[in-house]
């Protein structure tokens, strides 16, 4: 369990960062074209999704769910399709409104990438293709994008 307490002065609210529990919340795997694609000198092209999604789950407390949708092509055919939500319960406390967000939508994330990027890697090589090892992902990068997306988007309906 990871704990980060900040005592601030002037009796302000105390900082606190726990993780409570990870866990892997939903597993999926499809091979629809086994046990043809085995036969096949596979030159997989393999497309990654990503989704996010914190949530208060009691007081100070929030689920985080990274979902991760993998899908494994050769040539036109799909060799395998595997879904992953992996979450986690933390305890967030004493953050103003923009460090809560950034902590469910980018740091929670990154801490639970590692964990999918396994199960992901073991229902491969369990679904009898190689391992399929994911690429670091840079949660800080598309949290900023995402923030962008959505002031530009805010822009937009203004003008409107």
């Amino acid at each position: 369990m990871a704990d980060n307490d900040t005592q601030q002065n002037g009796g302000e609210t105390q900082q606190q960062f726990a993780v409570q529990k990870i866990y892997t919340k939903d597993i999926s795997f499809e091979s629809p074209n086994s046990p043809a694609i085995f036969s096949e000198q596979l030159q997989p092209q393999i497309n990654l999704e990503l989704n996010t999604n914190g949530k208060a789950i009691g007081e100070e407390v929030y689920e985080v769910v990274l979902a991760l949708t993998v899908t494994v092509k050769h040539e036109e055919k799909t060799a395998c399709l595997i879904e992953v939500q992996q979450s986690g319960i933390f305890t967030i406390k004493g953050f103003n409104r923009d460090d809560l967000s950034r902590m469910l939508g980018s740091f929670c994330p990154e801490m639970l990438f590692p964990y999918a990027r396994e199960v992901v890697s073991d229902i491969a090589t369990r679904g009898g293709f190689p391992q399929l090892l994911l690429a670091p992902v840079n949660f800080e990068a598309l949290y900023a994008r995402h923030l962008a997306d959505q002031q530009q988007a805010e822009t937009d309906s203004a003008s409107q």
